[in-house]
């Protein structure tokens, strides 16, 4: 995997298959980045689980803050790394460690370690590094379109946000042309309506 550019596709692929995410360094400061990626995606309708050492046993967002990854009773699909590039490979490890194990590490814009890149992958996680979620959620989505960000998906359609929680459709028809399986499924069930 080149980690230098990541097709649309791929970081598609892992937003619409994984549901829950253990945030490694989530903070439940309100100005913190941490935050604002963690709410983002709980409001988007991912079971998103905060880890923090410092603050184990606090909640953040009504959600119960976990020490490490071993303290998550449920299965994680995704680890989504919100420390500095030099904690990546021990939380790797310790993702590895899991079982079951995620399906896929995800490094924060501004982390990037090739050697924790290189061991999940040979253990056949997925790796996205120096990338937000939030961020790919919303280009992906279109949703940041909405303010303007040019973000290389083509829609006349705002999507509709009704009600509760609810994910927005991340499979668009993009600019270069195509549509995924899952656009043209909503576009069918769209039509029922």
């Amino acid at each position: 995997m080149n980690h230098d550019s990541y097709p649309d596709s791929y970081i598609r692929g892992i937003l619409n298959t994984v549901k829950s995410i253990a945030m490694v360094g989530a903070s439940e400061k309100e100005n913190r980045p941490s935050y604002f990626a963690f709410k983002y995606l709980l409001e988007r309708g991912y079971t998103m689980i905060p880890v923090n050492p410092s603050h184990a046993g606090g909640e953040m967002l009504g959600r119960r803050i976990r020490a490490r990854l071993a303290d998550i009773p449920e299965p994680i699909d995704m680890v989504d790394i919100f420390r500095a590039s030099r904690y990546a490979v021990p939380i790797v490890q310790e993702a590895l460690a899991l079982t079951p194990r995620p399906q896929v590490i995800w490094m924060q814009l501004g982390v990037r370690n090739d050697e924790a890149a290189a061991l999940a992958e040979a253990n056949g996680l997925k790796v996205v590094m120096n990338r937000c979620p939030k961020i790919e959620y919303g280009r992906l989505s279109a949703e940041i379109a909405w303010m303007g960000v040019n973000t290389r998906t083509i829609t006349s359609r705002k999507a509709s946000i009704g009600g509760g929680i609810q994910r927005l459709s991340l499979n668009r028809t993009l600019a270069r042309g195509g549509a995924t399986d899952a656009a043209e499924q909503a576009e069918r069930e769209d039509s029922k309506r």
